[in-house]
């Protein structure tokens, strides 16, 4: 399909994050389109970085301009999803009339699970490895980009997995090991090579790191800064994503 389940579902119930598409498109720039929704300049990276991740290809093109903003513009996918925006837009006030009571309202929002973690990667299930009580379930993502997630047998079955099964991959920040590009990684880790896009020093604690991959995804990992000066670590230098398969939390659609 050419809009995954997943992120149908999203327009639904993360309307405010669809609605940035809006505001790019007709101030581009993320600086103004943020100020425009009403969001952080960070918030709106945010939303950006999880949109593009769970379509299947970038809907917003990004040109870094630092702090001070940056162009941005909507990909021609990024202008499709906006026109199903405003036709569901169109539909949201059929849906609340119909709903029986508010009750319904709040039993849907409960059904749509919101999660904690950074890193939402749409991908789907293109090999299924029994070993004992658990499945290394392989993932293909964006532009056949492999990752390895290793759930119980168990969750394999009541997750209805198959190949072809489409998921999301979520991943907390904190599992995110970052590597220069001559360390040696951990055999049998995940280990993504991409370029550091961003780094957002926090008054108290690690720094937020974005990873630009190559197939248009974006990840973000937490780091110390004085980890980072030991590894050499910047913005836009050359940079190893590792972690593990049993940090891997898949999802499905209800």
């Amino acid at each position: 399909m050419s809009l995954p389940t997943l992120l149908s579902q999203h327009i639904v119930r993360r309307p405010q994050r669809i609605a940035l598409l809006q505001h790019i498109a007709e101030q581009g720039s993320i600086t103004r389109a943020a100020k425009s929704a009403g969001l952080s300049y960070k918030a709106a990276w945010d939303a950006i970085d999880e949109l593009n991740n769970l379509a299947q290809k970038p809907l917003v093109e990004r040109s870094v301009g630092g702090k001070g903003g940056g162009g941005a513009k909507l990909s021609s996918e990024g202008e499709r999803v906006l026109r199903l925006y405003q036709k569901l837009q169109a539909l949201q006030a059929q849906v609340l009339e119909a709903a029986e009571e508010a009750s319904d309202l709040d039993l849907l929002g409960r059904l749509m699970l919101r999660t904690s973690a950074r890193n939402q990667l749409h991908g789907k299930v293109v090999a299924i490895d029994a070993q004992g009580r658990n499945d290394r379930i392989r993932l293909e993502l964006a532009e056949g980009l492999l990752i390895d997630a290793q759930i119980t047998h168990d969750s394999t079955l009541r997750l209805e997995l198959e190949n072809g099964t489409e998921v999301v991959a979520l991943i907390k920040a904190g599992w995110l090991e970052l590597l220069s590009v001559d360390q040696t990684t951990t055999s049998g880790n995940n280990c993504l090579k991409g370029s550091i896009e961003e780094i957002l020093d926090a008054e108290d604690g690690p720094s937020e790191v974005r990873i630009s991959l190559p197939n248009g995804q974006t990840l973000c990992a937490l780091a110390e800064p004085l980890h980072l000066k030991t590894l050499g670590l910047g913005a836009g230098k050359p940079v190893q994503v590792q972690f593990a398969p049993s940090n891997i939390l898949l999802g499905t659609p209800l």
